[in-house]
């Protein structure tokens, strides 16, 4: 029989519905039972595309004499992340003060009727085994020790409450001095990390860092640091050779589990893959090379093939497992290979992607990288670079086909705004670079979406899925959302875009700002009461909601002339100036930020019969951060920051720097010549 889950419309949730579990969604009719009978809550927090939340639920979850024991215990509820990252936020923290160590997923907690955590842990083997007791035993041990301190537990004052609220950033005495200090820490530890054999920061297990890697490129353009554009175009080259790139089917993996990009875990998200398809754009339009270009291209492939909704929005991930196995559906053996290409196809792909070597996955099978370079391959086999590069995109597209009758990885087929705003970030930025039309088609179409089915009465939904959209939307939605409005706007104006992020960003200051302290909370002011409401403003896989928010709000606040949008921003990065300054690592998109608020980017308006070939011409030179804008004659009544007085029938640019319009170009030459003006004739007066 089907438990409670049966009724929700997350796919992970929906996974669980036919355990023996007799599981409740998060909700208040949890936490009464759990009060009226008096029960510890076992809280389980995972997702559709987790490798191991699948270990734990066939080793536990499905089995009759476990579920017994959880079911007389405790009151079980299971907890989709992504649509509830406020609560993951919450309890993962709780986790790391509990046991001193990291958490992940699944996340598996023992709270109170009153949600206050007071033991956990991740994965749990059913038997005893990787150093880790049996889940029957940690639920008996956990059982008897609420029992025997329950009332110790209940407590008003328990100590996690406590230390959760220290989290959050608590404003400095006095006042605060902004300098562009982590700028150079952030670097310097960037540097230090790198991983110069395999690109990458850091070790085992490696993941990609998207935001870093497009802070590196930021480098290098506004001060010319080789170095770190060498960083993030290294990685990037490693990380395509590599197995976390999907070689048959495009995409990267969320993290290799060696320091060489040889292995994923082979979830593909599409956070992941929105950000670095942003970060591709950006080390093209440095280095020209087009391997850049081809992986992009094949990245949206993937995107536009595996990932797209009918109504233009995007899923949300696939699974690493299929036939309840990790990685079956991707890896190979070299016989099934040379079945489905020709003799000469396989002469040079075998050795391509290293068939001829040892197997490299669970001692049988091969997962595929890129073991030589094409023009060593080229040498070998006496071909020509664009021969071999011919085979090879050949053979690419027959394993492709091939591979598309096995048995496919779940398809989480929710709707995210949060994810969705970061693929059409990278969409856009992408397409600006690299020309595809096809792609920015495909962002507007996404945001269509968005505004027709999540954004309800002056509000954002979190998640659409079946027709439903029942949670509110957090932080990350509205931030990311701006962030890709305003791409979209630098792009090709369009007033609905510009409309649409003035009211995210309306709503941003009213019901997620703290206008007391500063910054941004994680959820809502109306958002249902938790024991903590976090604001952090650290990057973890995705980037900071209050980096993204500062740094939007300073681009829509030149844009537009809205000073609170100015000042929101100043506060916030004033809020956690002090952490940047002690941690800059972990801070890269409220440091993004603070560079925008030391020197806002030029804002520059065009008008007149000529004006898409100056901004043709403005595209391909200025800085990839500067807003251009045709302002069309009949573009309706526009905020005052963008009223400018245009010559009919003639084409004319306002630069704006900051606050400071300087008087209108009546040539390119005229406009140049703005463009190359001092600070003193900006008006910018650096950081305060």
């Amino acid at each position: 029989m089907s438990n409670r889950l049966a009724k929700e419309t997350s796919p992970y949730l929906q996974q669980h519905a036919d355990n023996p579990v007799d599981w409740y969604p998060w909700g208040p009719e949890a936490f009464e039972e759990a009060g009226k009978t008096g029960k510890p809550v076992l809280l389980s927090i995972g997702y559709a595309a987790c490798h191991w939340c699948h270990v734990m639920a066939h080793e536990s979850f499905e089995n009759t004499d476990v579920a017994r024991v959880m079911n007389e215990h405790f009151i079980n509820i299971k907890v989709d992340r992504e649509e509830r990252p406020d609560l993951d936020q919450i309890y993962q923290m709780a986790h790391t003060v509990i046991t001193r160590r990291n958490g992940g997923w699944p996340l598996t907690m023992f709270l109170t009727p009153g949600q206050v955590p007071f033991a956990g842990g991740t994965y749990f083997p059913r038997e005893p085994r990787f150093g880790l007791p049996g889940f029957v035993q940690v639920l008996e041990q956990i059982r008897d020790f609420f029992h025997e301190r329950q009332s110790e537990l209940e407590g008003s004052e328990h100590p996690i409450i406590r230390y959760l609220g220290q989290t959050n950033p608590t404003p400095s005495v006095g006042t605060v001095s902004l300098d562009l200090s982590p700028v150079n820490a952030l670097l310097s530890s960037l540097k230090s990390r790198f991983d110069p054999e395999f690109g990458g920061f850091g070790s085992a297990p490696k993941f990609p860092h998207p935001v870093d890697l497009s802070f590196c490129v930021n480098r290098y353009r506004k001060e010319g640091d080789r170095t770190a554009l060498e960083m993030a175009r290294f990685t990037m080259l490693r990380m395509r050779e590599g197995g976390i790139w999907d070689h048959v089917g495009g995409g990267f993996a969320r993290y290799s589990v060696d320091d060489r990009w040889l292995i994923p875990h082979f979830e593909k998200m599409l956070y992941d893959n929105g950000l670095l398809l942003q970060a591709l754009g950006e080390i093209r339009r440095e280095t020209g090379e087009e391997i850049f270009s081809r992986t992009a291209d094949e990245l949206v492939e993937w995107l536009t093939r595996e990932m797209t909704s009918s109504g233009g929005a995007f899923f949300s991930s696939l699974d690493a497992d299929s036939e309840g196995e990790e990685g079956r559906f991707y890896v190979w053996r070299p016989e099934r290979v040379k079945e489905v290409l020709s003799d000469g196809e396989y002469r040079v792909v075998s050795e391509y992607f290293g068939l001829t070597g040892p197997p490299n996955f669970e001692d049988h099978d091969w997962h595929l990288h890129q073991a030589v370079p094409v023009d060593e391959l080229a040498r070998r086999f006496r071909l020509s670079v664009e021969e071999t590069e011919s085979r090879i995109r050949s053979a690419r597209q027959k394993l492709l086909n091939a591979r598309s009758s096995r048995i496919r990885p779940g398809l989480d087929d929710k709707i995210l705004a949060s994810w969705n705003a970061l693929a059409i970030r990278g969409l856009i930025s992408a397409a600006r670079v690299l020309d595809r039309p096809e792609w920015m088609k495909a962002a507007r179409d996404a945001i269509g979406f968005i505004r027709e089915r999540m954004w309800q009465n002056g509000r954002l939904k979190a998640v659409w899925k079946d027709g439903k959209a029942p949670l509110s939307a957090y932080l990350d939605d509205y931030a990311f959302l701006l962030a890709a409005l305003l791409e979209s706007i630098r792009a090709e104006f369009r007033r609905s875009d510009l409309e649409f992020a003035m009211e995210i960003a309306d709503v941003l200051l009213s019901e997620f700002e703290d206008p007391l302290e500063g910054g941004f909370f994680f959820t809502g002011h109306h958002h249902e009461k938790l024991i903590h409401r976090p604001k952090s403003g650290h990057d973890n896989a995705l980037p900071s909601g209050n980096g993204v928010a500062a740094q939007s709000l300073l681009l829509l606040g030149h844009l537009t002339g809205k000073v609170a949008y100015l000042e929101s921003a100043g506060k916030t990065l004033k809020l956690f100036f002090p952490q940047m300054k002690e941690q800059a690592p972990g801070f890269t998109s409220l440091i993004a930020a603070l560079e925008v608020f030391s020197s806002p980017p030029p804002v520059v308006f065009l008008g007149g019969p000529d004006a898409s070939a100056w901004k043709k011409n403005l595209d391909r030179s200025l800085a990839p951060d500067a807003i251009v804008v045709i302002l069309p004659e009949d573009s309706g009544p526009l905020p005052e920051g963008m009223r400018k007085p245009f010559v009919p029938g003639k084409t004319q640019a306002w630069v704006c720097w900051g606050s400071v319009c300087l008087p209108p170009a009546g040539s390119e030459e005229e406009l140049s010549s703005s463009l190359r003006s001092s600070p003193e004739d900006r008006g910018t007066g650096g950081l305060s």
